[in-house]
């Protein structure tokens, strides 16, 4: 309808004798410049209608793009707004992001390092560790967000004070936290009662001695060499 009354303007104006030549470079030249203007409005819509159709993330999901991780409030085909643990509100256009990062599409894992001291049998650790989580397992505060039994995936890595033995387990969406956080207090208190060493740096500090103090007050009995008390 828009172009139907524009092109009966103009041909009104033509019959009236107004030169329509100008008006239409005039217009040439302004919808050029928005053209250009509107690229990234153009590419923040494409790309918001390839999130809907690959169904990469939607709202409640917990995502990482742009650099910016949060829960998903609200999409549009022109932006994603994301809420983040401090309550920060981020809103991203659809265009700039490259990568998506979902945290808890149909299900979540979580990976955990649990370092012990040397001297620890490694064999006892892990059956410790299967035993805690076993423990979660059964409470029933934890037990519905718990999909699959704990994995022991071995010992990871041999720190500068610690052998590091790595675990994974796998979580209804957005529990993995929750379920992360009871298992490390868990894990603390169990080790404290078995005795099972979790190291930490330690540091010496190291003075030096004093040197002597002949001819100076000195402080400890406030004396001076040859004199009264």
């Amino acid at each position: 309808r828009a172009i139907v009354w524009g092109v009966a303007l103009l041909m009104i104006l033509r019959e009236l004798g107004i030169e329509i030549g100008p008006i239409l470079a005039g217009h040439g030249v302004a919808g050029l410049a928005v053209g250009f203007g509107a690229q990234s409005l153009v590419k923040d819509f494409l790309a918001g209608v390839f999130v809907l159709i690959e169904n990469q993330y939607h709202v409640g999901d917990v995502v990482k793009v742009a650099g910016v991780a949060g829960l998903v409030e609200k999409m549009t085909l022109r932006s994603t707004r994301l809420r983040d643990l401090e309550g920060n509100v981020h809103t991203i256009p659809n265009g700039t992001i490259a990568v998506v990062t979902n945290m808890t599409k149909e299900y979540s894992r979580y990976v955990l390092d649990v370092g012990v001291a040397y001297k620890e049998d490694v064999d006892v650790v892990m059956e410790v560790l299967k035993e805690i989580f076993e423990g979660i397992a059964k409470d029933p505060h934890y037990s519905t967000s718990i999909t699959a039994p704990l994995e022991v995936l071995g010992v990871e890595s041999f720190g500068d004070s610690a052998v590091v033995i790595r675990v994974r387990f796998t979580t209804l969406p957005i529990q993995q936290w929750a379920i992360a956080r009871e298992y490390r207090r868990r894990i603390k208190k169990t080790f404290d009662e078995k005795g099972i060493e979790i190291p930490f740096p330690h540091r010496t500090l190291y003075l030096g001695e004093g040197a002597p103090m002949n001819g100076v007050l000195n402080v400890a009995t406030n004396e001076q060499p040859g004199g009264d008390a």
